[in-house]
């Protein structure tokens, strides 16, 4: 279940997560976010302008969230954006390239059930 400062459903708009930051709570709008990073316990939001947000969230909760499903699990340090995937490179894992010239690497684990997601959207 989400929790209503986590998310703020906006019935079939754009999906928007309240996220605690050092300053207080930040709105997001999702489709902003190119891609969210993990490190630890705290997950570095890259967006659409080249700013950067560090929050205290892992991406297991990114993942949980309802309207997070634009975003697919490349690694277990990565959520991507599928809007913002340009195209696939092919080899024992993979890479992905993002519009803005970004490569994210596809763990092996997670390459059948990246490709069949991203063939899907």
């Amino acid at each position: 279940m989400n929790h209503p400062l986590n998310y703020i459903s906006n019935k079939g708009e754009t999906p928007i997560l309240l996220l605690p930051t050092c300053r207080g709570l930040e709105k997001i709008n999702c489709n902003n976010i190119v891609r969210i990073e993990a490190s630890s316990n705290y997950s570095r939001l890259f967006f659409t302008d080249g700013k950067t947000l560090v929050v205290a969230k892992v991406l297991h909760w990114f993942e949980k969230q309802s309207g997070m499903h634009i975003f697919l699990r490349t690694h277990r340090t990565h959520l991507v954006n599928k809007n913002f995937i340009s195209s696939y490179l092919n080899g024992s894992s993979g890479q992905i390239c993002l519009y803005n010239g970004e490569r994210i690497q596809v763990s092996k684990r997670k390459k059948s059930s990246f490709l069949n997601s991203w063939r899907a959207a």
